[in-house]
């Protein structure tokens, strides 16, 4: 069960903060840092103290964890025909929020002479690109790499200087996988 993520989430759309949820519940910031990422476990106890400083039933917050889906696919008629936003580009998760712990991986649909940015406050990840259809510029610290269709690359987040921007004029379609 993905408790810990599921407890930041709520936490999170309460716009609490783990200082507040900690000094309400009555343990330390840091075992709550760890519980929300799954390094620690609370007691049945400790778990009612942290929903009960949320006003959250914790039978409530143990079923939404039970229920969170355990198998993602994207099927291809999902992927064809999207409409493409402003942003240029349209990003297909195969995890929840709650459910990304270690890993994050989406399908990412990338319009022409559209960019995407590096993730923000990512310091010390690693991602991973696979090129479906299409072709990209990989910018990376001081390196630009052209990626065709079939082509992967595997990097270190760049935070200085990474940007990953389809140059053509076919909509390019990646598979993506980062750590988190």
């Amino acid at each position: 069960m993905n408790i810990g993520p599921m407890i930041r989430r709520l936490r999170k759309e309460q716009k609490l903060t783990l200082k507040t949820v900690s000094a309400r519940a009555g343990i330390s910031e840091g075992f709550l840092s760890q519980v929300e990422n799954n390094v620690n476990s609370p007691s049945v106890d400790t778990l009612i103290k942290i929903c009960n400083a949320m006003d959250l039933n914790a039978g409530d917050v143990l079923k939404l964890a039970e229920n969170q889906q355990r198998l993602n696919v994207i099927r291809k008629i999902d992927l064809d025909d999207v409409e493409m936003p402003r942003s240029g580009f349209v990003t297909r998760r195969f995890v929840s929020p709650e459910n990304r712990t270690v890993v994050d991986s989406a399908v990412l649909l990338i319009a022409p002479g559209k960019s995407i940015p590096i993730r923000k406050n990512i310091k010390s990840g690693q991602e991973m690109l696979c090129i479906l259809r299409g072709t990209l510029e990989l910018v990376h610290g001081d390196k630009t790499v052209i990626l065709e269709e079939g082509d992967m690359a595997h990097y270190w987040v760049e935070p200085r200087r990474q940007i990953i921007t389809n140059n053509t004029d076919k909509t390019a379609m990646v598979f993506w996988v980062g750590t988190i």
